[in-house]
């Protein structure tokens, strides 16, 4: 343990604080109108798809839990096989935000209904407990008593309770934050006092070793407890949340994060930063503030997103991103943006505006149907593939959650003000009414189709107005213009990359600012040879067919999130002839059409002479597209395409004859195949996830069409006395000893699957070593119909 660290843990109750000076404050998205434009329609469609939830089928598992009879159902999928009661948490942080967004008595109704119903449950409780988890008092006096068995997805036996109970924190918070609840702000106090009574035995280690299962952002709702109540003894909680594996490195400005999965991270960094912030520790900001500059300049795509198969892949290999159907996920940037919003409050500089930007309409936009409603889970990178969108009745995976509360807040960082100060940070159509200074501004454009946006101020006081109109990134600024009723004026840049323009405005005044957009290209953050195209902060895109999109809308299975379908060949992929300081020249726009361009030289040229049209990302729905395309000389472009056809033909025999497949050490396929286990942790190596165990762990997998014939293993023979016995439904199926002379390359192992065993649909598959032993690092388990080509 940090030294450091621990000094603030343990020296806490003797020290206090003063809060950290914020530089700007935000305005309540109350304050906020949107007007119309692509951000008003998203947040209409989200609002409807909310509508048509029902609520008692998201409120059963709290029924359930506090002992009443539900009035409905659970909902399936993620809300009926362990993570009961998580959506219901999201759904009231949404309905309070979208209540304060649009002021809709129909939300307002329903968000005192799901209230009224969760105060009725955590009533019937003498400590304030409420929750969805199933059966989850008995875990909590487990873990109360100091029996605590944790891994990085699991705690006693559930499927992490603690980054459950976290949703329902925060939806409580945001309905008294968002919608002036009262009565949540009395249940989330309680339940605040319930997890306090529940630690409090516990000691400092015991809390850290619990903190290795995914809690996330406890240690940040816990610190609002306190800013809402000044009761110290919420934020000697929330530091004692605080998981130092994650702090420690932070703190030295070491980048540890290579392979851990990204969004059990970013809440709790969003939570050093709101600790920070209420006692001014500024080793803690900074430590937040790394973080970000780590992952938004190094591990993020061109969209804002970042994450392989929810895990962060080495930011020297961004392979993995191209390769895999598992792309950038939506809960890591709806985070990301949460802790730009935290870091640019102390320290408003635009860079994180140009972030937050960037993200919201190339990511957070595109992640739901415009037309059916429906929010993504991955968006892949890899060229020619295509998203999956959720059913309200179906689909009740993290990215649901947190995609209702997306699209519901658009209005949070438009504007932000200090006392004289007034930012214009997004260039959104809406209204801002600013109380204090009895002012009104509307903000008009058709921006990004036209790179202009008019402040017009409808009502304003005789007090002097410091307008600090953000000059972005995108932008040349030498380039930019800044009128007031039609005059230009001459501004510099300051210090925080804003032009100001203070004086005394009067009803009718107009600033127009113009910011011409260009054309530009940008690499994988690895530097490897595949190009994005952005106009301006737009990402651009290809179409690219609508053929065998398996799965599109998602049904209510535990895999529905993932876009099963074809993948295309990479080596059937577009790729752009040239150099890589002449992929600008291939671009061309099409007259005629707003923020539509033609891409030229592509190979084969004899099958796209005519090039591919590039348009913004956001404006393309259930399609397959291509983001990142490939680019070589002409004498190493068929070399390159013959080394990828290799690869994915080795990769698509494999899948094409594959049942069933678990990457180990993964969250979320692990908890789809209902992963159990004793004694058993999780690893990293040669930049793939592996499971092992001193006990045992097992697998529930599914043998379609019921012709499975091979458990086929893929591990790391790399430690010596290593052992592994394997049972399907009981039958023992192989012991085997290791020696670890393979080293780092890893090695199959073909099974036979019993005969008895062929014909069942499932099959748990378990796997444990003999005593005193580990078995060896076990990467993927796949279940095969025929026995693979070793050609």
């Amino acid at each position: 343990m940090n030294k450091k660290s621990l000094i603030w843990l343990l020296g806490f109750t003797s020290l206090t604080f003063g809060q950290m000076k914020k530089n700007v404050n935000y305005f309540p998205l109350n304050k906020v109108h949107l007007s119309e434009s692509v951000f008003s329609k998203a947040m209409q469609t989200d609002e409807k798809y909310i509508l048509s939830m029902d609520a008692d089928r998201l409120l059963a598992p709290y029924l359930k839990e506090a002992g009443l009879k539900p009035k409905k159902a659970n909902y399936p999928n993620w809300e009926n096989t362990g993570l009961d009661g998580h959506i219901g948490g999201h759904y009231i942080s949404a309905l309070a935000l979208m209540y304060a967004s649009t002021g809709d008595a129909k939300v307002k109704q329903r968000l005192d209904y799901m209230i009224d119903e969760l105060e009725r449950c955590q009533n019937l409780s003498e400590n304030g407990y409420l929750s969805g988890v199933p059966n989850g008092k008995k875990i909590w006096k487990e873990i109360a008593g100091g029996n605590i068995r944790a891994a990085t997805f699991g705690l006693n036996d559930r499927w992490v309770p603690l980054y459950n109970i976290h949703k329902i924190y925060s939806g409580l918070r945001d309905a008294y934050w968002y919608a002036d609840s009262g009565k949540a702000k009395k249940m989330l106090i309680r339940l605040t006092d319930w997890m306090v009574g529940e630690v409090s035995v516990l000691s400092d280690a015991q809390i850290q070793n619990m903190l290795r299962s995914e809690h996330g952002g406890l240690n940040e709702v816990f610190a609002d407890v306190y800013d809402i109540t000044k009761n110290p003894k919420y934020l000697r909680l929330a530091h004692r949340f605080s998981h130092l594996a994650i702090l420690n490195p932070l703190l030295n400005g070491e980048d540890k994060f290579t392979g851990i999965h990204a969004n059990t991270q970013i809440p709790k960094v969003i939570g050093f930063k709101r600790i920070a912030d209420l006692e001014n520790n500024k080793e803690w900001s900074n430590a937040a503030d790394f973080f970000w500059i780590n992952v938004t300049q190094k591990r993020s795509a061109v969209i804002g997103g970042n994450s392989v198969s929810e895990h962060f892949n080495p930011i020297n290999d961004f392979s993995g991103m191209i390769k895999s159907i598992e792309g950038p996920e939506t809960c890591n940037t709806y985070n990301m943006l949460k802790l730009s919003k935290e870091l640019y409050a102390t320290n408003p500089k635009s860079s994180y505006i140009d972030y937050y930007e960037r993200a919201l309409y190339n990511h957070i936009l595109s992640t739901q149907n415009p037309e059916k409603g429906g929010f993504v889970y991955f968006t892949p990178m890899r060229p020619g593939h295509y998203r999956v969108y959720s059913q309200p009745e179906t689909s009740f995976w993290c990215c649901v959650g947190s995609g209702m509360e997306n699209h519901a807040k658009y209005g949070e960082m438009i504007y932000a003000h200090s006392d004289e100060d007034l930012y214009v940070n997004l260039f959104i159509p809406s209204i801002l009414k600013w109380s204090e200074k009895k002012m009104v501004l509307r903000q008009e454009n058709n921006f990004p189709e036209s790179a202009s946006t008019k402040l017009i101020f409808d009502v304003v006081s005789k007090s002097d107005i410091n307008m600090k109109l953000r000059a972005p990134e995108w932008s040349d600024a030498s380039q930019i213009t800044i009128s007031v009723n039609h005059k230009n004026i001459n501004v510099p840049i300051d210090a925080e990359g804003y032009f100001s323009v203070k004086r005394k405005w009067k009803k009718g005044d107009v600033i127009e600012m113009k910011m011409p957009m260009h054309l530009s290209a940008e690499q994988l953050p690895d530097h490897s040879d595949y190009f994005a195209f952005k106009y301006g902060p737009i990402v651009l895109a290809a179409k690219y067919g609508k053929e065998n999109q398996d799965g599109l809308f998602a049904d209510d299975s535990r895999g529905g999130h993932i876009a099963h379908g074809p993948q295309i060949p990479l080596n059937e992929i577009p790729a752009i002839l040239g150099s890589p300081t002449s992929v600008l020249n291939h671009l061309e726009t099409i007259n005629g059409k707003d923020l539509t361009f033609r891409l030229t030289g592509l190979y084969p040229q004899s099958k796209f002479s005519n090039g591919l049209e590039l348009v913004p990302f956001y404006k393309i729905q259930e399609e397959r597209y291509i983001i990142y395309f490939p680019q070589a000389n002409q004498d190493k472009i068929e070399m390159i395409q013959k080394q990828k056809a290799r690869e994915e033909e080795e990769i698509r025999k494999l899948n094409s004859i594959t049942a069933d497949n678990i990457r180990l050490g993964e969250q979320q396929p692990e908890s789809d195949h209902f992963i159990d286990s004793q004694d058993s942790g999780t690893g990293y190596m040669e930049d793939r996830h592996f499971r092992e165990a001193k006990g045992w762990f097992s697998y529930q997998m599914r043998n379609r069409n019921n012709n499975a014939k091979y458990l086929y293993l893929l591990y790391f023979d790399a430690n010596s006395n290593r052992t592994l016995n394997a049972e399907i439904n009981g039958v023992k199926v192989i012991s085997k000893h290791f020696d670890g002379k393979s080293g780092s390359s890893p090695q199959s192992l073909l099974i036979p699957i019993p005969e008895s065993e062929t014909r069942k649909e499932i099959l748990t598959v378990k796997f444990n070593s003999d005593e005193k032993y580990l078995t060896p690092k076990i990467i993927e388990v796949r279940l095969l119909n025929q026995i693979p080509d070793k050609n």
